[in-house]
Formats: C-alpha cells, sequence, structure tokens
C-alpha cells in the first residue's frame, strides 16, 4: 500500500513539473512585405478611451488633420512593430528577477564491498542560497522600475513618428500651395514671353526684350521642378510612416495649429512630468539606484545554509545543519559597485543633460514661434498690396495703359509674396508642432501601438 501511495505521489509530481514547462511554438518569419495599397487598408480605428467603450474611427475618406495623420502613423508605422516585443523582453527580466533559487538538493549511496560494516552507506542533503534573498527587494524593485522606464520610453518613440508624420503632413499641404502658385507665375511668364516673341516675329519689339523673360521663365521651372521633387519626396516619407506603398495619396487639411500657450513658464516647469523620455530617464535612474543598493548588499559573502542526513556502513545516522560560505578575501563585489555606481552617474548626468536641452529648445522655439508671427504679419500686408497692385496693373493691361512685360513683373510680385507667406506659414506651423512636442502637450499619454504585428 506504501509502494503504491509513493508511486501515485512521484507521478503526480512528475506532471505537476511536466504541465509547469514551457512548449515550444514555431513562429514564422513573413514571406513578403506588409504595405497597404490604398489609405482605406490602414488601420484607422483607435483604441477605446476605457474598456468597454466604443473606439473612435479616423474617417480616412475625408481629407485628413495634422493631428489625425499622427494618430494614424502611430497605428501603422512599421517602425513601432516592435513595440511588443521589447516590452515583453523587459517582462521577461521582471519574471527571472522575481525567482528566487532552486533549493539544492544532494543525494549519494556508497554499496558495502567488504570490510566490517553491515549495510551501504547514506547521505542525502538540502541546501539554500541565502545571499540572494538578501538582494530580492531590490532586485525586483529595479526590474519594475525597468519595466515602467521601457514603456515610457516606447510612448516617446510614438510621440516620434507622431511627430515625423505631422511635420511632413504640413510639408505637404503648404508645399501644394506652393507648388499651385509657382505653376500660376510660369503660366504667367510663359503667356508674356509668347506675346513677346510674337511681337518681335512681327517686328514691332527688339529681341533684347524678350531675354529677361526667357530668364524668368527658366527660373521657374527650375523653382517648380525643386518643389515637385521635395513634394515626392515628402508623399514617399509619409507613405512609409503610414505603412503604405510610395504611390499612395489622399488629401490633406489645412493645419489647425494651437496658439502658445499663455501659462508657457508653468509648462516649461512642468515638464519632467509630461515628457516621457524624461520619465523614462527617471525610472532608469531608480533602477539603476536599486542596483547600487543591491551590489552595496552583495558585498556580504555567498552563503548556503541547508541540513544534511548521513548513514555510515555500520549503520549509525546522523543528521545536522551545513553551512557554506565564501571569505571575502579578494572578491568583495567591488567591481560590481563601482560599476553600479557608475551607471547611476551617467544616468544622472543624461537626465540633466536631456533636461536643460528640452528646456532650452522650447525657449528657442518660444522666441522663434514669436519672430515668425511678427514677419508673418507684414508677409501678409505686402502680399495683400502685391495682389491689389496686379489687379490694377490687369486693368491697365487691358486698357492698353501698360505693357505686357510690366504685367509680368507685378504678376510676379504677388505670386512672390504669396509664396513667402506660404514659407512662413509653414514655418510656424512647424515650430508650434515641435513647440507641443517639447511641452508634451497634444499626443495621447497612454501607448497607442497595437500589440500585435498583424493587421
Amino acid at each position: 500500500m506504501a509502494r503504491r501511495f509513493s508511486t501515485i505521489v512521484g507521478a503526480l509530481a512528475g506532471a505537476l513539473v511536466i504541465g509547469g514547462c514551457a512548449s515550444y511554438h514555431p513562429l514564422p518569419l513573413a514571406e513578403q512585405a506588409r504595405l497597404a495599397d490604398r489609405i482605406d487598408d490602414i488601420r484607422h480605428t483607435l483604441p477605446g478611451p476605457a474598456p468597454g467603450m466604443d473606439s473612435p474611427t479616423i474617417d480616412v475618406q475625408k481629407p485628413l488633420s495634422v493631428d489625425q495623420i499622427g494618430l494614424l502613423a502611430i497605428l501603422n508605422a512599421p517602425q513601432l512593430l516592435t513595440e511588443r516585443g521589447e516590452f515583453d523582453l523587459a517582462q521577461g527580466r521582471l519574471i527571472q528577477s522575481s525567482l528566487l533559487p532552486n533549493p539544492s538538493v544532494s543525494l549519494s549511496y556508497a554499496a558495502l564491498l567488504g570490510g566490517p560494516g553491515t549495510t551501504g552507506a547514506y547521505v542525502a542533503s538540502l541546501s539554500q542560497d541565502i545571499a540572494s534573498l538578501l538582494t530580492y527587494r531590490t532586485r525586483v524593485s529595479a526590474a519594475h522600475a525597468h519595466v515602467s522606464q521601457v514603456n515610457a520610453e516606447l510612448l516617446w518613440k510614438e510621440w516620434q513618428v507622431a511627430q515625423k508624420a505631422r511635420l511632413l503632413a504640413v510639408d505637404l499641404y503648404w508645399g501644394e500651395r506652393s507648388i499651385s502658385s509657382t505653376e500660376a507665375e510660369l503660366a504667367s511668364i510663359s503667356e508674356a514671353a509668347s506675346q513677346v516673341s510674337t511681337a518681335v516675329d512681327a517686328g514691332s519689339l527688339s529681341l533684347p526684350a524678350l531675354a529677361p523673360l526667357l530668364a524668368s521663365k527658366a527660373s521657374a521651372e527650375h523653382a517648380l521642378a525643386s518643389l515637385q521633387l521635395t513634394q515626392l519626396t515628402n508623399w514617399q516619407d509619409i507613405d512609409a510612416v503610414l505603412g503604405m506603398k510610395p504611390n499612395v495619396r489622399f488629401a490633406i487639411d489645412e493645419p489647425r495649429i494651437p496658439a502658445m500657450p499663455a501659462n508657457i513658464d508653468a509648462l516649461i516647469a512642468s515638464i519632467p512630468a509630461r515628457r516621457p523620455d524624461l520619465i523614462a530617464l527617471q525610472l532608469g535612474y531608480r533602477s539603476a539606484d536599486e542596483n547600487v543598493r543591491g551590489a552595496i548588499l552583495g558585498q556580504f559573502p555567498a552563503f548556503v545554509l541547508g541540513g544534511a542526513w548521513n548513514s555510515d556502513t555500520s549503520d549509525v545516522r546522523s543528521a545536522g545543519p551545513t553551512a557554506t560560505f565564501d571569505l571575502p578575501i579578494f572578491n568583495r563585489n567591488q567591481g560590481q559597485v563601482a560599476r553600479t555606481r557608475a551607471t547611476r552617474r551617467l544616468l544622472h548626468e543624461q537626465y540633466q543633460g536631456r533636461l536643460d536641452d528640452s528646456v532650452s529648445s522650447t525657449l528657442a522655439l518660444q522666441a522663434r514661434s514669436s519672430r515668425i508671427s511678427d514677419y508673418l504679419v507684414k508677409a501678409r500686408q505686402d502680399a495683400a498690396a502685391a495682389d491689389s497692385q496686379a489687379q490694377a496693373a490687369r486693368k491697365a493691361y487691358e486698357q492698353d495703359n501698360l505693357d505686357q512685360r510690366a504685367l509680368a513683373d507685378y504678376e510676379t510680385t504677388a505670386i512672390h509674396r504669396r509664396l513667402d507667406v506660404f514659407d512662413l506659414e509653414r514655418g510656424l506651423d512647424e515650430a508650434r508642432i515641435a513647440l507641443a512636442l517639447e511641452l508634451g502637450l497634444g499626443l495621447p499619454s497612454t501607448r497607442m501601438a497595437p500589440p500585435d504585428s498583424v493587421r
């Protein structure tokens, strides 16, 4: 009966051990790229604000705002597909740090081959590493801080991807406006050049009258080609960020960037509590500080405590405690202490440098935004005046009071003034978007990238 009971207990113990083991599952690599052919094919449903609540959807058939394009980038950017793996890796390190070392069991048997003995000798011992228990709390605290650090770093990565997409959207919108104005300029100059050329052929104008128009036409053609090439590059870049093929196009709404915050000084003071990269550095420093504590506790020598049971060949049995420990003569964990302290110091300086850089960048962007706003007021006034002059010139030309060459000059000036406004509008939008990022405003406070990479 006892033997049967032991067999059942052994079988159950074996089943429990096998059941707790991990099993292998293959994870094959992709055989082809997963780039979307249309914007409808990418993810455009945002995570719900809370469990059980409806998930909002971005209507990709309408012109997309700059912020919507940033959110779409977070949901679809191929470079964010590694988020799940990075976070799982940090979670795995946490699990490893939370595990205690297994007890050690030693069993031996010596058969009696001769002599005065009467039976075989048995030795059994059970021991546990005690030194690892001293550093358990610091290891777990450091691992928890590291998991939070990775989460904050991944959120910052999402913010950077959204920032890139938003800036590209601004460039594409104003780039399209600039291309349209430059095409209008080129059409005006081409019309003037054609009319002057006809007059030269008829002998009513001399050939030198055509040269300035041809030079202006060549300059406009060069500017248009440069703008179109930049626009093509920006489209390819934003398609790559959104996980689409480089020939996909969609409508972009006029950027509506919020005004300069009124409480800029208070926002600058609270940057460390909002910026994910600064929060990640704070958590990394906390983890490094716990590692320093663990290294100091690790100065205590390795200590293994247990018990042993012995039976010799004369059937004399004995039992008692056992202790094994190192003599800290050569290695007192001073190398690990020095390394963890240096790591903590490095993170301390990195945090200070990042904080100084963020405040400096914020102040610079604030000044840049204010200066561009001042320039923009005058540029709009100049553009309005140039448009009025061009309209007056057109009326004078229709009444034969102005020649074609002078009309082309007025219209070209008006277009150049309009292009100046577009450039300043673009610069102001970019400065305001960058300022919002530096202040940690206008973007999700939690991660949004999907947990898996399957569309």
